[in-house]
């Protein structure tokens, strides 16, 4: 598809560069807003003053003013009717509905400047969300417990997203004001100060974006831009504007909008959400320009982006001269989905597709990234899936929890709590000993007691449409009997909070010491890798002279290589309350119960 089909004819997009929003410079603030299709824009001050924009090319309007600084409020006003937030507002204090406030990132005093970031294989995700994290719900709660994440040993916060969202609570996916941290969780330099908190201490930050959909309420960028497009559709309805007229600045504003978060705010990189709904039939493909906008940021380490993707697609990694559109990284699920197959036994839904999964499934994805890989899905009958031998295991990232698999559930339980606990420490090892990047949901490092339910806090009409529908989602869910969290409920959300005063007790604790342990095991791997299966329900995971024996059922044996020592084993005292530990005699590893072993030769 032709640029031209893209941009109307004498209506080019704005050029890379130009900021939207209010940006402060000295004493005024220059104001810019998108709106290809409006006749006119103004600023509305918080005194009531009123400030026409001149029109730009590329659908741009904008003014500078005197005297606007930092904390001043304003508004904006369409075709001198409607007034509303700036769609590319720095903050809103009230709300999504409310003024808009000017930020001057500038204020802020970094003081990570020997910051270099941390290289692709030496991720280690820690995936939470900042309300329900700590018991303040607030970026400055996990301030407060960074140096409990640098304890255990993780390399790469993962902020699921922060973009203002209607209400008091929210997973983030109702984003409204894309360039906005949510009032809920602080102010854009408590961001700033957690981001340069986690660098002092050795830890990378990424947060969570979503440029596949906008959220049902206050997402006032699609009053003044068409953002939409009737050519494709989504889960969520139609699908965003990057193929169709005006799809340039539609593109320019996301890539924008991604800027803004990696240059404001120091993030390391940038989760993408469901890229899979990223529907462009132009070239290049919208992914590859926001990748290559990217690159040429010239402060700080490159940055990284991951695609969550569902597809096997290796297209999202290849380079460009390949055909490919250049990410750093993808989610792949395979993993996950097998093992939760493995242990839990999921097998409906989407799980059909890996009833069954044996242990030579599973050491298949480990040696090469994802299982399905153009072969057929039972579930929909078609091919599924590319290649995965172009790709490193490092461009994957692989878990056995995260929002997405715990929070879809109707009561947000998660692995362990469907699972025995040695069994559950079995696995844990087992994600924490492959090569590609694992990720931690927040808590699994304890087992911790508490769900992570799906919570909203919308206004009505829309609160009551969303209980209803997620009462639907699961009546029929099989397997399910019980009632379905009103994600409306504020009890809801208080329940998600994830309870601390746990690690007093025994168990949680000795969890904890676990996961501590084989997260510091992992810089000492080797990179070479090979994994097999031993028999139906044993698993061997060799990187050089280390190698990692599993079971996932009791009563097994396997023979370990010649002249192995223990490094670690899931069933310690240490580890495990009664614990049966793996048994090293007579040339085999016995395994009176679900477990795993380290060992060196």
């Amino acid at each position: 598809m032709s640029d031209d089909t893209r941009t109307p004819p004498g209506d080019p997009a704005p050029p890379f560069g130009l900021r939207l929003g209010a940006v402060v410079d000295g004493t005024s603030t220059h104001f810019r807003v998108w709106a290809p299709e409006a006749e006119s824009i103004a600023v509305v001050l918080e005194a009531g003053e009123r400030r026409p924009m001149t029109r730009r090319g590329g659908g741009t309007f904008d003014v500078s003013v005197e005297d606007v600084r930092h904390g001043d409020l304003y508004r904006i006003e369409l075709d001198g009717a409607q007034v509303f937030p700036d769609p590319a507002s720095r903050f809103q204090p009230e709300g999504v509905h409310g003024p808009s406030m000017v930020i001057d990132p500038a204020r802020f005093i970094w003081t990570e400047s020997y910051w270099d970031g941390i290289a692709l294989p030496d991720l280690i995700f820690y995936e939470l969300h900042t309300g329900t994290f700590s018991p303040e719900g607030t970026f400055e709660g996990v301030h407060g417990r960074l140096s409990f994440l640098h304890d255990l040993g993780v390399t790469a916060l993962e902020l699921m997203p922060v973009a203002e969202f209607p209400g008091r609570w929210n997973w983030g996916y109702d984003h409204a004001a894309l360039y906005a941290p949510s009032r809920a969780y602080g102010t854009p330099d408590d961001l700033r100060t957690l981001v340069d908190g986690a660098h002092s201490l050795g830890m990378a930050v990424f947060l969570d974006v979503i440029f596949n959909h906008l959220g049902p309420d206050g997402a006032y960028v699609a009053a003044v831009a068409p953002m939409f497009t009737e050519r494709h559709t989504t889960p969520w309805g139609r699908a965003i504007n990057l193929d169709d007229r005006h799809a340039e600045g539609v593109r320019r504003l996301f890539i924008d909008n991604a800027l803004m978060w990696l240059t404001e705010y120091h993030f390391d990189g940038l989760r993408l959400d469901a890229t899979h709904a990223l529907i462009d039939d132009s070239d290049p493909h919208f992914l590859s320009e926001l990748k290559e906008a990217v690159e040429q940021i010239d402060e700080g380490p490159a940055r990284i982006l991951i695609a969550e993707d569902h597809r096997n697609d290796h297209r999202l990694l290849l380079p460009r001269e390949e055909g490919g559109y250049q990410l750093d990284a993808v989610w792949a699920d395979d993993f996950h989905h097998q093992m939760r197959n493995l242990t839990a036994g999921d097998d409906d839904g989407y799980y059909v597709d890996y009833a069954g999964t044996t242990t030579a499934d599973l050491a298949a994805t480990i040696n090469r990234g994802w299982f399905y890989d153009g072969r057929i899905s039972t579930r929909t009958g078609a091919p599924r899936g590319t290649d995965p031998s172009p790709i490193r295991p490092e461009q994957c990232v692989v878990c056995i929890q995260n929002h997405d698999q715990v929070g879809n559930r109707p009561s947000g339980r998660r692995l362990h709590h469907d699972i025995r606990a040695d069994l559950y420490r079995a696995a844990s090892a087992v994600l924490l000993f492959v090569p590609e990047l694992p990720l931690l949901f927040m808590g699994q490092e304890w087992a911790a007691s508490t769900p992570f339910l799906f919570f909203t806090d919308h206004d009505e009409p829309l609160g009551s449409l969303v209980s209803e529908g997620r009462k639907q989602e699961f009546s029929s869910f099989e397997g399910f009997r019980g009632t379905v969290p009103d994600p409306q409920d504020s009890d809801t959300y208080f329940r998600s909070r994830l309870n601390w005063a746990e690690l007093d007790e025994e168990h949680h604790a000795r969890m904890l010491e676990l996961y501590r342990d084989l997260v510091h095991l992992r810089p000492h791997l080797p990179a070479e890798i090979h994994a097999s299966a031993e028999g139906s329900s044993c698993l061997r995971i060799r990187r050089g002279r280390i190698e990692l024996l599993a079971s996932f059922r009791g009563g097994t044996s396997v023979r370990p290589s010649e002249g192995s020592s223990v490094v670690l084993h899931t069933e310690d005292a240490k580890y495990a309350t009664a614990g049966r530990a793996p048994e090293l005699a007579d040339d085999r590893v016995r395994f009176p119960v679900p477990s795993a072993i380290v060992l060196a030769s």
